[in-house]
């Protein structure tokens, strides 16, 4: 049985690595990975052309826009949903069932949707952390069954660790994943 893996990406630090240390190493595991996009994600890596590179690497259009109800879904269903990176925005918004963009739409549906593991990578700082609502969205998440790769053991929040510049977890990712769907399953 194949393994899909819906990968949704908003705008924030960390997008622009999708393809090398996601993507291609999810693939290499077996996984058969298809990309949605928030429209800020989408802009960033259209300027670099790397939307392009992508839909080159997984063989499907890389989705940002919704399509027409007369269209056939470009993917095929996803066995899980990645959310890496999410912006402090995309956190707030998908807590509150907020679906404003094809991205949150995708994973909106997902959390109401019984068996299918939804796995967030919140990107955020200090700042962001500290605004009074975020331990509610965050909270929100956990109750309706968000795995969440969240905590000063994941990325920690506190200068100087977590700097400009400072790497993803990306294999937390890639173990969350797998643990959710085992390649034997």
């Amino acid at each position: 049985m194949s393994r899909v893996l819906g990968l949704a990406a908003s705008g924030a630090g960390g997008v622009e690595d999708l393809l090398p240390r996601l993507i291609k190493p999810a693939q290499e595991g077996g996984w058969t990975v298809a990309v949605t996009l928030t429209p800020t994600a989408g802009r960033w890596l259209a300027e670099t052309g790397q939307l392009d590179e992508i839909e080159q690497a997984t063989g499907y259009p890389v989705r940002v826009e919704p399509r027409s109800p007369s269209q056939k879904s470009p993917h095929p269903a996803p066995s899980c949903y990645l959310v890496a990176p999410a912006s402090a925005n995309f956190v707030a918004k998908m807590s509150l069932g907020i679906a404003d963009n094809q991205a949150l739409t995708q994973v909106n549906e997902a959390i109401g949707t019984l068996n299918l593991p939804v796995i967030v990578f919140p990107r955020v700082n200090a700042a962001h952390a500290r605004q009074p609502f975020w331990t509610m969205h965050i909270e929100n998440l956990k109750r309706v069954g968000v795995d969440l790769l969240y905590g000063d053991d994941v990325w920690p929040l506190h200068e100087p660790r977590s700097a400009p510049g400072r790497d993803l977890p990306w294999s937390a990712m890639l173990d969350a994943i797998e643990k959710a769907v085992p390649a034997d399953r």
